[in-house]
C-alpha cells in the first residue's frame, strides 16, 4: 500500500463562514493534493481524479487549525487507482487564552473522511507494476 500525508495551517484566507469556519471543500482539494503525490509515487504520473465514492465532514475546521491530511492506495486496477483519506486536526488555536497560543491535541480530532477513484492512463504510466 501506498500513502501520502500532508500538513497544511488553515489561514484566515480559507476561512469562509461566519466564526472563521473553513469551507469543507478545502478538506477535498488536500484529498486531491494528497491524490496527486500517490499517483506520482504509484506511476510516475500526475493522473486524474475520476469521482469521490464517498466524503463525510465529521468536524468543523477553523482558521488557524492544523491538518493532517493522508491518503492511501487501496486497489490499483490496469489504468484505475482507487484510494481513501483522511482528514485530521492536531493543533488548534486558543483564542480564548490569549491571540498566539495553541494546543497540540492530544487526540487529533477526525474532519473529513472520503474515497475516490484517480486514473492513470496507460500510456503515461512510467513505473512497472508486474
Amino acid at each position: 500500500m501506498k500513502e501520502a500525508m500532508i500538513r497544511l495551517r488553515m489561514s484566515m484566507q480559507d476561512a469562509h463562514y461566519g466564526g472563521n469556519l473553513v469551507d469543507g471543500a478545502k478538506m477535498l482539494q488536500l484529498f486531491g493534493d494528497v491524490a496527486t503525490e500517490l499517483l506520482i509515487r504509484n506511476d510516475g504520473d500526475e493522473g486524474l481524479f475520476v469521482a469521490y465514492d464517498s466524503v463525510e465532514f465529521l468536524a468543523p475546521v477553523f482558521a488557524g487549525d492544523f491538518i493532517e491530511a493522508t491518503g492511501t492506495i487501496t486497489k490499483v486496477g490496469g489504468s484505475s487507482r482507487k484510494m481513501t483519506f483522511t482528514a485530521t486536526k492536531v493543533i488548534t488555536p486558543r483564542t480564548d487564552l490569549s491571540v498566539s497560543a495553541a494546543d497540540l491535541l492530544e487526540e487529533p480530532v477526525i474532519v473529513c473522511k472520503a474515497s475516490g477513484t484517480c486514473v492513470v492512463p496507460k500510456a503515461n504510466q512510467r513505473i512497472n507494476h508486474e
